[in-house]
């Protein structure tokens, strides 16, 4: 898709970090804009940002691992601009357990919402997106969806669940004129680490050492929205941003036998005692 000015571009989780800068560089392609958040707060901040900036803008309070609610956001943004041309599924969380640690309903909140939401949202706007003759969906997976660190087993079954989706769905939709692309950024300054749920108190320290890692040598929100735009108009089918994300890609297809027992061993030594 190589003319973005005038397309309808929805991006969920746009209130702050990577979604917001992934909007802001979409209206500066002159897209319109539909975005979504849990947060209302900070969607209305990003709301009045673009607007201020000459964008026209929706802006839509959705929770997206709730089917009903994604359902009717569809609709809603066809009703307001007429068509629904890009899709940014970038809304996610994480949690800091391990596996024997995390409850049922840690491991379904964040299922539902780095997995379902993705599903939600490419199973109810892709009828819009083939209608308009020429689509693009970005799903954002992560580093962690090609390497399994320990602490981190539902995000990662989530970003690599994201993965091989986005991949089948790029060979099912070839024909359709309708891009995919898989997006996996290393680390990146946002506040997803911060707001990770803790389980037990025993993680905090190294949520924190992590969240202070990331923030002194991650790479800003806005390259990774520059990033996204470029891939729908190459319709490049996968992303990697950062140089550990393309480290992690080429260990794995270089070691796939033995880099698990790496990355676990790079784990354990950057963790507080």
């Amino acid at each position: 898709m190589r003319e973005l000015d005038g397309k309808v571009a929805v991006v969920t989780g746009a209130g702050h970090g990577i979604g917001r800068e992934t909007a802001l560089a979409l209206a500066a392609k002159r897209c319109r804009l539909a975005i979504c958040d849990v947060n209302e707060a900070a969607l209305e901040s990003v709301r009045h940002e673009l607007e201020v900036g000459g964008a026209n803008v929706t802006a839509h309070r959705v929770d997206v691992s709730d089917k009903a609610q994604m359902e009717a956001f569809a609709d809603e943004v066809v009703r307001a601009h007429g068509a629904a041309n890009i899709l940014i599924n970038n809304a996610g969380v994480t949690v800091y357990a391990s596996f024997e640690e995390h409850s049922v309903e840690d491991l379904e909140w964040i299922l539902g919402v780095n997995l379902w939401g993705v599903i939600y949202g490419c199973k109810f706007f892709l009828p819009h997106l083939k209608a308009g003759g020429e689509g693009h969906i970005v799903n954002l997976s992560s580093v962690f969806g090609i390497i399994a660190p320990p602490l981190q087993t539902s995000y990662v079954a989530s970003k690599f669940a994201v993965r091989g989706f986005s991949e089948s769905l790029r060979a099912e939709l070839a024909d359709d004129h309708v891009g995919v692309t898989s997006v996996h950024p290393g680390a990146i300054k946002t506040n997803i680490i911060q707001n990770a749920r803790l389980v037990t108190d025993s993680h905090q320290e190294l949520r924190n050492t992590t969240q202070e890692l990331f923030d002194r040598l991650g790479t800003t929100p806005d390259v990774v929205g520059a990033r996204i735009v470029k891939a729908i108009e190459y319709n490049s089918p996968r992303v990697l941003i950062t140089k550990e994300a393309r480290v992690a890609d080429a260990l794995k297809r270089l070691m796939p036998a033995t880099t698990d027992g790496i990355v676990a061993r790079v784990f354990k030594r950057i963790s507080p005692r």
